[in-house]
Order: C-alpha cells, then structure tokens, then sequence
C-alpha cells in the first residue's frame, strides 16, 4: 500500500504518509488516502464519473495542499468520491497539476462511510524527495 495511516500523530484528525517512486504516483497515493479517510472500502467506489482537477502552487507542498482541497471541494460540493487518479504534474514558474479523477456520486446505502474530511490542514504538512522518490505527511481535518 503507498499510503498508511497514523493514529499517533493527531488525536482529532487524520493523518497519513503518502509515498510514491515518482511524484505522480505520491499524489495520486495521497488522493486515495484522502478518500480512504471518508470510505471504509475504495473498490466500493465504482468509476463512472470523470472530472479533470486543474491546480497551481508556488511549489510542491502547495500544488499538493490544492490538489488535496480539490477532492474535499468535490465531496462537498458535488458529493463525488474518487477511487483513481491519473496525474500529470509540471514546472516552471507555478507548478501546474492536471488530473483526471475518476469515481462516483457518494451513495449512504453503497458506501460505508467513516469520517467527513472537512479541510486538510498545514499543520505539520511536508512533501519531500527521498532515496526512493517521493513522500507526503498529511494531517486531515474531520
């Protein structure tokens, strides 16, 4: 699994490390853990619906961070739940993300829902390059 979860970290939160080889693959780790928090069982998320997440950041952290938001936003707004991320990330100036999110609407009687991520918070957020790729520390507030 790239991501596990830790029950010491944070005593009314969610906080998870997400890894990957490439930073792609982080992020896209980090986007299943995120719904991982709100749904007991992702193959319980069939992917019926697409929705391409477009976001910026000044570096990594935040390209994350906004990634991150984006999928909450998508709960909130539109009841959609995520269970495979396709992402593309690139450099220059802003860090830009493009990624295709696929999923469903959030059905009570299908999906066995455990916690309603609300925000993902700064405190003790750090994305790092390691010997093995890529790793994010993640707290989430439920």
């Amino acid at each position: 699994m790239p991501y596990k979860f830790f029950d010491d970290i944070a005593i009314a939160d969610v906080a998870f490390e997400s890894t990957g080889r490439t930073m792609e693959e982080m992020f896209e780790s980090a986007g299943l853990a995120v719904t991982n928090t709100m749904v007991k069982n992702l193959d319980s998320v069939k992917q019926n619906v697409v929705r391409v997440i477009e976001v910026r950041g000044d570096d990594v952290g935040m390209l994350l961070f906004n990634f991150l938001q984006e999928i909450v936003f998508h709960k909130d707004a539109n009841l959609l739940l995520f269970s495979k991320f396709n992402v593309s990330i690139t450099d220059g100036r802003k860090w830009k993300l493009k990624a295709r999110a696929y999923g469903e609407k959030l059905d009570m009687k299908k999906h066995e829902l455990l916690a309603d991520v609300k925000a993902v918070s700064l405190h003790n957020f750090k994305v790092e390059k390691t010997k093995d790729g890529w790793k994010a520390d993640v707290i989430l507030d439920v």
